[in-house]
């Protein structure tokens, strides 16, 4: 699944569900590569009726096409000011983890690898699905993510979206770094996209 230079990520449309599942396809050929689901407890299911989902801890499991084997693992625990938000690989070894920016108007998140290192920062649109991945000091783009029209009728009445996720060229031959911005991608629809709900722009410090 990691060959690929570019992702098309489409929701499935599950009415009355509490959680989200995700296709992933090759965004050059359209073949269908993963999938992104969030696995979580009878508890966590239960909850989400009650209490914002975005306050409730979360799993989500990237799978890759044809067999179903585990790539890396996006994981959020309870939190209440600030969230962390770890990527781990299929060993259950930390890859990195995502913290989310607090007292801006846009939010947004920064990442870092499993070493503290600061390695990116997202920042752009969020609602409008057109956001960049970046480097710390905002010299390299790392992954642009882009709006991808999924069918009017899905679109004006469903929640479900479609987009697209282009990596720097630079990231061909490094899995590790890509898994990242990926899994990046992935949690500020599943997970930061929650949190920040109702807000416009990734921004902020």
């Amino acid at each position: 699944m990691l060959e690929a230079d570019k992702f098309m990520i489409k929701e499935q449309v599950k009415y009355l569900s509490s959680h989200a599942t995700y296709h992933i396809f090759d965004g050059a050929t359209r073949e269908h590569i993963g999938t992104a689901e969030e696995k979580i407890g009878t508890f966590t299911k239960l909850m989400r009726w009650f209490v914002s989902k975005s306050l409730m801890p979360t799993r989500v499991e990237v799978r890759e096409k044809p067999d179903d084997a585990l790539v890396f693992t996006i994981r959020r625990g309870f939190y209440i000011f600030r969230s962390r938000v770890e990527v781990h690989t299929a060993d259950g070894e930390l890859l990195g983890y995502f913290k989310s920016k607090v007292f801006t108007i846009g939010g947004g998140f920064h990442v870092y690898d499993k070493d503290n290192n600061h390695f990116a920062e997202v920042k752009g649109n969020l609602i409008g699905f057109k956001y960049r991945v970046l480097t710390p000091d905002h010299k390299v783009e790392l992954g642009r993510v882009s709006k991808e029209w999924g069918g009017i009728a899905k679109e004006l009445f469903t929640s479900a979206d479609t987009y697209m996720i282009d990596m720097n060229d630079d990231l061909k031959d490094d899995p590790m770094a890509k898994m990242l911005v990926l899994a990046a991608a992935l949690a500020t629809d599943m997970i930061f996209k929650a949190e920040t709900k109702g807000t416009m722009n990734l921004g902020g410090d």
